[in-house]
């Protein structure tokens, strides 16, 4: 296989390269096409889930355990986004649609765990999982890739386009990143008009035009490419020790006593 192509990253593989082999756990990355702040792109969640996919499929290869990063969705629900210009919007029924049809291919090939690799917080993937599993002998799991790792390193980690996807990107894609920091807005937000809402008894879902300034959520200001190295490279560390595990787990006795 040639240098350029990275082992086990399905968009990138030849057919010889993927037959022949049992491929245990696939991973499958969750994206989305939103704004990111004035200083990232659209494409930020979909670039770092595909980033991480490919990564922790290298390390799993590394230790003789065959993942495979399949391509990334790159739309994700959207819905109090919309009116943000060319945000792509696809609805939790959506998804549902298209990761029914995705286990269905995978059944056949011999792939027994499944990783939903989300990269983007409106993906709420736990119901879709719920409905699913009754159906299929793979065993379906979710992985958040940020909050796979410590955010101690962060001085404020945000919750949308902050210092820590910040830092992902300048480490993973620096030339997609807005050179200027004076250019970057500093990710402040208006709180909610409902009290039940700001102290947590109640949850809406935030329209975006109303709670930011600048589309982001948390100052990204701090961020450097050197910590957002070591925060994906222990990220990736748990979750390819997760699908490892995964590989070789025995469905029957995934919650037996010990």
């Amino acid at each position: 296989m040639s240098e350029s192509r990275r082992p086990g990253v399905l968009h990138e593989a030849t057919f010889p390269h993927m037959s022949g082999k049992v491929w245990p756990v696939a991973l499958l990355p969750f994206g989305a096409t939103e704004p990111h702040n004035t200083h990232l792109p659209y494409g930020t969640d979909t670039i770092l889930g595909s980033e991480v996919a490919a990564r922790v499929a290298a390390a799993c290869m590394a230790q003789g355990t065959n993942v495979v990063a399949l391509p990334a969705i790159p739309f994700g629900v959207n819905t109090t986004q919309l009116d943000l210009p060319l945000t792509i919007n696809v609805m939790p029924s959506t998804q549902l649609a298209i990761l029914r049809d995705v286990v269905k291919s995978l059944e056949p090939h011999g792939v027994r765990g499944l990783v939903l690799l989300n990269a983007h917080g409106g993906n709420e993937l736990r119901a879709l999982v719920r409905e699913l599993q009754p159906s299929t002998s793979i065993m379906l799991a979710i992985v958040n890739w940020w909050q796979a790792a410590d955010h101690g390193a962060f001085t404020e980690p945000g919750d949308h386009a902050g210092e820590l996807e910040t830092a992902a990107v300048m480490h993973v894609a620096p030339h997609l990143v807005a050179a200027d920091r004076a250019t970057w807005g500093d990710g402040r937000t208006n709180p909610s008009t409902l009290e039940g809402v700001r102290t947590g008894v109640a949850w809406m879902p935030r329209r975006w035009t109303q709670a930011t300034h600048d589309t982001g959520v948390g100052d990204p200001r701090a961020a450097h490419a050197e910590i957002g190295a070591a925060f994906m490279a222990h990220a990736v560390e748990r979750i390819a020790a997760f699908c490892c595990e995964l590989a070789v787990a025995d469905p029957a006795r995934l919650w037996a006593p010990r």
